[in-house]
């Protein structure tokens, strides 16, 4: 199993058995989010930006306008940042209101940006993006011209310092509140895909692709 190193910013205090160092783990829970989470500071304030990311390698990787101004400022400062992400997979209701929890699977990573100007790195991040957004969908639709590319800023976070951590299970009562006439358990949540709604300015009967009709089924 590879693990990724504790530092004095990733090692888990608060319950730390729920903690994981996990390279494997990791990926995973960052390969299954669509957004992740940007903080960093500028001119003694903090900011945090949500945005669409990709994972390749050992690398994640977000696109944005060349006219972004946090891009700008992440690529040329080469700001120190804190990316995370989180699933919500339940709710889970105790018997007392103190140890109501959810169960969720989350990464924290602490990184610096990286501005990518190889063209075969460009090209593999926006596809992989593309196809994490939507299994399939690159061979499906027209590439970025020459103009759309020269307006793009894409940057990538080494994940380095890292670590991930997760709750799952049952609720946990006090002892004397197991006996208590009240419904305890877990609500499973999960983000689903529903059937794909048609562009109405579509100029021509188009089916639907099979990679829509996969993805719903």
């Amino acid at each position: 199993m590879t693990t990724f190193p504790k530092t004095d910013k990733t090692s888990i205090t608060r319950l730390p058995k729920r903690g994981s160092y996990d390279q494997a783990l990791v990926y995973s829970i960052l390969d299954e989010a669509l957004v992740c989470t940007i903080a960093f500071v500028q001119d003694g304030e903090p900011y945090q930006i949500p945005t669409g990311f990709c994972r390749i390698d050992n690398y994640l990787y977000i696109h944005g306008s060349v006219g972004s101004g946090y891009m700008r400022v992440l690529a040329e400062q080469q700001a120190k940042v804190c990316i995370s992400v989180m699933h919500l997979d339940g709710l889970v209701l105790a018997r007392s209101a103190f140890h109501h929890s959810v169960n969720y699977r989350s990464v924290v990573l602490f990184s610096h940006a990286e501005k990518v100007t190889e063209s075969n790195e460009l090209y593999q991040s926006l596809e992989v993006f593309t196809n994490k957004v939507q299994p399939g969908r690159w061979e499906d639709i027209r590439k970025p011209s020459d103009k759309e590319w020269k307006a793009t800023m894409v940057l990538k976070f080494k994940i380095e310092e890292v670590s991930a951590k997760i709750r799952t299970g049952a609720p946990k009562d006090d002892d004397e509140d197991y006996n208590l006439p009240v419904w305890a358990g877990v609500v499973p949540l999960n983000t689903e895909r529903k059937e794909p709604i048609p562009d109405p300015a579509m100029r021509i009967a188009i089916p639907l692709p099979n990679y829509l009709n996969h993805a719903r089924s």
